[in-house]
């Protein structure tokens, strides 16, 4: 299986403000591109990133706000 590195150097990432201040487990995510979402670990901004279909990550979003979600 072949891998496809995205050039991200310019993305522009944004943090929830929901994100824990202190160094908690926070996601950063990307709106740069309107077919791809990535999302990265922003305590390792230089790590891999995962990319999601617009839509999926869109569906995802709106199903955490509105506590479609189990609980962990």
């Amino acid at each position: 299986m072949s891998v496809r590195r995205l050039d991200l150097s310019a993305a522009t990432w944004r943090k929830s403000s929901h994100s824990n201040q202190d160094g908690g487990n926070c996601i950063e995510v990307s709106d740069d591109s309107p077919a791809l979402v990535p999302v990265r670990d922003s305590k390792d901004p230089h790590g891999p990133a995962l990319f999601f279909p617009a839509a999926a990550w869109s569906a995802f979003v709106t199903a955490v706000k509105g506590g479609d979600l189990p609980g962990a």
